[in-house]
């Protein structure tokens, strides 16, 4: 049959199918604009398609998700209303053809599929939006920064943690489309400063993946892979104001501890605002991104909190593409192995051309010769 199969993962909200969507799920959500977090986590997952029962992009803003997801080879599909709710299961097995979803030989949905050039379309359409959005941006940063002006100007309610960051480098992951990258770049530089290394949910598989073991983990335990759980250090779960923590359940049974932050911001920012409360001499951020766009897909509140931290710590912190980019690694072995075999070739040359090279050559002969008969003495 023409077009793609897979299991469908059904949820009008995006953030519930995380913990549960895999390789070759079809996800069906009602989702306008696409962020880039949710596009970074089904690319992740690995999920064929996308099917949609709002507009990907609404023209509010010029959101980054559509674009993510297409650059990774998943089929985005468009519109296909609300009815699909009604008419698929969580589980089915369905099939996807163009902008048509089936079950069976019956069909359930039609919507519109995306391409890359229609989304470049509706991205250049949706800058006009943006001058709106940022008047709503400055007002909810006022917002914000009332609601939470005791924890950004004097900590109040950050927590105290074991691990030692005052005076250290902290390097904090996040995950994206770019995380596996820049780790890799950053590789000289963590092995040569051994900063402290903080893994915020998604972020701290990655820093497993790639060989280390994160200090610190922020985040919400049901979004993140056990194995990292047990084996990286202390773990942070971000708390509602009201006390309640999403995923501790999840670590109480692995047996494992963990300390709340409670919080109105997202993980990433309160793992600035604890390095930063921590002393941490610089602050390195690895699949963090905070352009305009970026904080604009964010939404409200995100954007807010996201804004007011970086400006709060400011003053010591640094992008990954940055620190790959001016970072000047030590000298390796081979730059100074290769120094030793010039020394030793420019020696060896200098004894050639002399005149005592001759005399050089019968001691070296002597003294081969003087370990042969010693080898062949052992066994006479």
């Amino acid at each position: 049959m023409p077009g793609v199969t897979g299991t469908a993962r059904v949820s009008r909200r995006s953030d519930a199918l995380f913990g549960r969507v895999g390789d070759g799920d079809i996800v069906v959500v009602d989702h306008p604009d696409i962020d880039r977090a949710t596009a970074d986590a089904f690319v992740k997952a690995g999920v064929t398609a996308v099917v949609n029962a709002a507009p990907s992009i609404t023209g509010r803003y010029p959101n980054l998700g559509p674009e993510i997801l297409l650059d990774a080879g998943i089929i985005l599909v468009d519109e296909v209303g609300e009815k699909i709710f009604t008419r698929i299961k969580d589980g089915s097995r369905v099939r996807l053809d163009g902008g048509t979803l089936y079950v069976g030989e019956e069909q359930v949905a039609e919507g519109y599929e995306q391409t890359q050039e229609s989304v470049a379309d509706l991205l250049i359409e949706a800058k006009a939006g943006m001058a709106a959005q940022l008047e709503a941006f400055a007002a909810n940063a006022i917002e914000y920064m009332k609601r939470e002006r005791t924890l950004l100007l004097d900590g109040v309610g950050i927590p105290e943690l074991s691990t030692r960051m005052a005076g250290r480098q902290v390097l904090i992951v996040a995950a994206s489309a770019d995380t596996r990258a820049e780790l890799k770049a950053l590789r000289k530089y963590i092995s040569d400063y051994r900063p402290v290394l903080i893994g915020v949910e998604g972020g701290a598989d990655a820093l497993r993946e790639a060989g280390h073991r994160p200090h610190v983990i922020i985040g919400n335990p049901a979004l993140i892979d056990p194995d990292t759980l047990r084996k990286g250090g202390e773990v942070v779960i971000p708390a509602d104001i009201d006390g309640h923590a999403p995923g501790l359940q999840t670590l109480q049974d692995l047996g494992l501890g963990a300390v709340t932050f409670p919080a109105t911001g997202s993980a990433e920012d309160l793992a600035l605002l604890l390095a930063d409360a921590s002393d941490a001499a610089l602050i390195v951020t690895a699949g963090m991104h905070a352009t305009l766009t970026d904080l604009l897909d964010r939404g409200r509140g995100g954007a807010a909190s996201t804004f007011l931290v970086r400006m709060r710590v400011s003053n010591k912190i640094v992008e990954a593409p940055a620190v790959a980019r001016l970072y000047k690694a030590r000298i390796s072995w081979w730059v100074v192995l290769l120094l030793v075999l010039a020394a030793v070739a420019a020696i060896v040359a200098a004894l050639l051309l002399s005149d005592v090279s001759g005399t050089y050559a019968d001691l070296a002969r002597q003294w081969w010769n003087d370990a042969v008969d010693w080898v062949r003495g052992l066994f006479s």
